[in-house]
């Protein structure tokens, strides 16, 4: 299912029309409209496959209790890019801290393209964890889940250490598109930032990237690597 620029703009709108329908009580001067854009991660990493830039973010509008949400992800190796996905969610606070999300997912690379109906939470977990869980559901049957989550440790008013993990799992054999079932890979980072202001922060760290399974076996079957140790280094914003 190929799908171009003007349908993209035309969930996004979708997505925009839900919030703005919200009854005007909820535009008070104590519930105003609000706009974040973050970048998480715009870092280069020292990679036994290359020396990718990497790219993730996201851009959010709404009030308390409804917001439209966009999720970047990108990378880059050699001028070329591997990766690049796209979220258009809508958000519901169903409780304190946490949002339940609903929407649609497209990855255009690898190719070919494809879409992905979208759910999960996101979140504060007990001891202050950001967690973002979704499921996806996909063209030929197949579901995906994604479960990400991170710390910050203040380690002084502008040194923050933040260890983070992602986990991807199938419930089908996708060789084509490198993937087995059941848990297909993992990505763990700890990185060191410095606070110049709250907004802007670069930072250095590790990134370790593993495959499990069918999809370590479809990596082995093309020549390439199962895990990788990275050294990080890049800037995280905020506005």
């Amino acid at each position: 299912m190929k799908v171009r620029i003007k349908e993209l703009l035309n969930v996004a709108g979708a997505l925009l029309a839900v919030l703005l329908a919200v009854p005007a009580n909820a535009m008070t001067s104590d519930d105003p409209l609000l706009v974040m854009l973050k970048i998480d991660q715009l870092e280069v990493r020292d990679s036994d496959q290359g020396s990718p830039l990497v790219f993730d973010g996201l851009a959010w509008i709404g009030h308390d209790l409804n917001k439209v949400w966009a999720k970047f992800e990108a990378e880059r190796i050699d001028g070329e890019t591997e990766e690049a996905e796209l979220q258009l969610l809508y958000g519901r606070a169903i409780a304190p801290y946490w949002d339940l999300q609903v929407g649609w997912r497209h990855d255009f690379r690898p190719e070919p393209e494809r879409d992905w109906f979208a759910i999960g939470l996101q979140g504060l977990a007990p001891y202050f964890f950001e967690v973002d869980a979704t499921a996806f559901i996909g063209e030929d049957s197949q579901v995906a889940f994604r479960l990400s989550a991170e710390y910050e440790m203040m380690l002084t008013q502008r040194w923050v250490l933040s260890p983070e993990i992602e986990i991807n799992a199938y419930t089908k054999d996708q060789p084509d598109f490198g993937i087995g079932s059941g848990i297909a890979d993992l990505d763990a980072g700890l990185r060191l930032r410095y606070e110049i202001r709250r907004e802007i922060a670069p930072y250095v760290g590790v990134n370790y990237q593993r495959k499990f399974g069918g999809t370590a076996d479809l990596a082995k079957a093309q020549g390439e690597a199962t895990d990788d140790w990275q050294w990080v280094a890049g800037i995280r914003a905020w506005f």
